[in-house]
């Protein structure tokens, strides 16, 4: 018998990623903090946060297979989390305009006997975004919930003139990586 799968993740995203991949799978959401830790590079703090909520979903349902997830930007070494407010998000979306930055997104599969994390980084280059765009952007609500102010998947990729790497990590989960780890657990 097949252990359930679950993804321990509230977003919408995600869940719409996984169900392209074809797996039957629940989702449970979690509360991990998410604060990176003084001595983390963006790749640690990335990794320990997929990893963390793949072990918080598995300690309510032990007997599955748990896909934890979460992303970052990160821009002059600084990462970019979810914006608090609108001055926030212009901080970000002003750091990003005209230039690369990097999406990092991290994958974990767990169960009881073992997990694997696996972390996707992808160059994304965006165009001169003006004061005016900015405002606009963060009244269509999407930026409100998104690592770095933005979502590519929607409005926001119209800021985006090229990405070398995973889009679909960008958006969230990255298909192929994910299903690699998947197949090992099945």
């Amino acid at each position: 018998m097949t252990k359930p799968i679950i993804l321990a993740s509230a977003s919408p995203r995600r869940k719409e990623l996984l169900s392209q991949l074809g797996y039957r799978f629940t989702v449970k959401a979690t509360n991990v903090e998410e604060r990176r830790e003084p001595h983390e590079s963006a790749d640690e703090y990335v990794a320990r946060l997929s990893k963390d909520k793949a072990q918080a979903a598995l300690d309510l349902e032990p007997s599955a297979i748990v896909i934890g997830s979460d992303t970052v930007v990160v821009c002059e070494q600084q990462v970019l989390e979810k914006p608090h407010d609108l001055e926030h998000a212009r901080q970000m979306l002003q750091m990003l305009s005209g230039r690369e930055h990097q999406v990092m997104t991290a994958v974990t599969v767990a169960s009881q006997e073992r997990h694997e994390t696996v972390v996707v980084s992808t160059s994304v280059w965006f165009k001169t975004l003006s004061d005016k765009e900015i405002e606009q952007y963060w009244q269509t609500g999407e930026p409100c919930d998104k690592a770095g102010s933005y979502g590519i998947q929607g409005i926001g990729g119209r800021f985006v003139t090229r990405i070398e790497g995973s889009y679909h990590a960008v958006v969230g989960l990255p298909l192929f990586e994910t299903d690699q780890l998947l197949q090992k657990f099945l």
